[in-house]
């Protein structure tokens, strides 16, 4: 006996060395795949740098180029302006030098002239010569000779130069998970640097949906999705629909040129109420895909014709005998039950409810002859309407004589005073027995049925002559919520405010007694 136990032992011991090691083996082979990817994106990383430098000299190169040509230019046009104005100056001084000299020369005729009466005679070149070119001239250049102020001095650019160096990569991000928020299908994501900089231009952040719990796998079922250019050291997406279980969030921080290191990554638990639609419960009339339903009216003819088909003469199969048998069974998420059939236009989810708080919403077409949507038991058998049993609750729309829109439960309905909306969003609180029905758009309360359940419930529709869709992975709205909590609230104080609480100590016991008609019921709500 002894050596079975010990064997036993010894067993259960390498069955547990065993698979740890196995575990173990999965994260080395994962750990090679991680080594090897990393080698690849490092050849590919520095061929991209490395063309990036050359770029960016080339790019240097070209701009100093270009200023060169461009002083260049601004010389030859400076020199050729001042030689202009220097040569059109010593052009006009050579004319001048050249008049006066002729006015000199006819001046010291006149004066040496030997005979005085003829100097009386002769004609006076005095106003020729104070009319002398040479004595408007002014002798002070027009232009400088100097050069000096297109000189350049690249001792402090050649200084920088030598000091370049390559751009420091920016700091990773650190994700606050204690700021980060999941609520009404949105999702707040806020991170810190380890210290400020001034040089980063923007930020990436990558999500990703998963049903892992912790660190990102190698092969994971959804891709990365990029969110780039965000300024802020937080995001928040919007208009989300989670049919996973978490979201996986990363972030890097960028500056001119390049991009740092992810942050670890964040998982966040992303809970929502997703199913689908069970084709195998549906109505035959009924056509399914997905999470859409229309009504087909030549459904049930086609079944009809492919039972005609395979009808042989055989008397197991006279119509005698067919009309007695059930129509045949299709794979269900309904064990040991038929799909609806006859006026149960009726088509279930493939997913319970047992516990917890849920929320999806329906589009219908209002012009469908009728419409409901609801919750019901497995119980539900496949001949009744929804409502019209113990087993189900929905809110109908009946467009057949009137339009009207009732609340219908154990085959008792209630009209309600209120418009007809585009979408209904239906929720429920299984463990408090609360289901309610909402106009999706305003989230204003339409129905409330209160009641415990007693066995888990399933979403169910129903349409006759129309069509709807079902959106799911939604949160429960935060506007639900705290009208949920504001109508437990309003019940409590109705309650406190009702009849008379009497308290009487009898020994050890506190008595509570009631002084008025509904004792009774206040009695079983309280203790509910």
């Amino acid at each position: 006996m002894q050596h079975l136990v010990f064997s036993l032992f010894l067993q259960e011991s390498l069955r547990k060395i065993t698979h740890t090691l196995a575990l173990k083996n999965e994260e080395i082979s994962n750990f090679v795949c991680t080594l090897k990817q990393s080698l690849d994106n490092l050849e590919a990383n520095s061929n991209r740098v490395q063309g990036d430098l050359e770029s960016e000299f080339t790019s240097l190169h070209s701009v100093l180029d270009g200023m060169k040509e461009s002083m260049l230019t601004r010389i030859k046009q400076e020199r050729a302006s001042r030689t202009y104005e220097l040569q059109s100056q010593l052009s006009a001084c050579s004319k001048a030098l050249e008049s006066s000299e002729e006015l000199l020369e006819l001046a010291n005729q006149t004066m040496c002239s030997s005979e005085t009466d003829g100097f009386n005679q002769v004609t006076d070149p005095t106003p020729l010569v104070t009319m002398a070119p040479a004595f408007r001239l002014s002798l002070k250049a027009k232009a400088s000779d100097n050069m000096s102020h297109l000189m350049v001095d690249f001792s402090q650019e050649r200084g920088m130069l030598q000091s370049l160096k390559f751009l420091p990569v920016p700091a990773t991000p650190e994700i606050q998970v204690s700021e980060c928020q999941v609520c009404d299908n949105t999702v707040t994501i806020a991170w810190t640097l380890p210290e400020p900089d001034s040089k980063i231009d923007h930020y990436i952040l990558e999500h990703r949906r998963t049903n892992h719990e912790g660190p990102p796998r190698i092969r994971e079922d959804y891709p990365w999705m990029v969110l780039e250019g965000i300024k802020e050291m937080e995001h928040t997406l919007t208009g989300l629909r989670f049919d996973t279980r978490y979201m996986t969030f990363r972030v890097r921080a960028c500056n001119k040129a390049v991009a740092g290191e992810f942050s670890e990554p964040v998982t966040l638990e992303t809970h929502a109420f997703t199913f689908k639609l069970d084709a195998a419960s549906s109505h035959q009339n009924l056509k399914v895909e997905d999470l859409s339903v229309e009504w087909d009216s030549s459904g049930g003819k086609i079944q009809e014709m492919r039972k005609e088909k395979n009808r042989t003469n055989s008397p197991m199969h006279s119509p005698a005998r067919s009309a007695l048998m059930s129509p045949k069974r299709a794979p269900t998420a309904r064990p040991g039950r038929d799909r609806f059939t006859a006026e149960s236009y009726t088509v279930l989810a493939d997913t319970m409810i047992d516990a917890g708080q849920q929320y999806w919403e329906v589009k219908f077409d209002k012009e469908s002859k009728a419409f409901a949507v609801g919750v019901a038991l497995r119980s539900l058998g496949r001949f009744d309407q929804l409502g019209k049993s113990s087993a189900s609750w929905c809110i109908h729309l009946n467009n057949w004589l009137q339009q009207s829109l009732t609340a219908k439960h154990n085959n008792k309905a209630r009209t309600l005073d209120c418009p007809i909306p585009n979408s209904i969003g239906v929720y429920v609180n299984y463990d408090e027995g609360v289901l309610s029905f909402y106009n999706s758009k305003t989230k204003q309360l339409m129905h409330t049925f209160k009641t415990k359940f007693q066995q888990p419930v399933i979403p169910a529709f129903m349409v006759w002559n129309g069509s709807f869709s079902v959106v799911t992975g939604l949160q429960v709205p935060s506007i639900v919520q705290s009208g949920q909590r504001k109508n437990m609230f309003t019940t409590f104080h109705s309650l406190l405010s009702g009849p008379t609480i009497c308290l009487q100590e009898t020994g050890s016991r506190l008595c509570v007694s009631f002084k008025s008609e509904s004792a009774s019921a206040l009695t079983a709500r309280l203790h509910r």
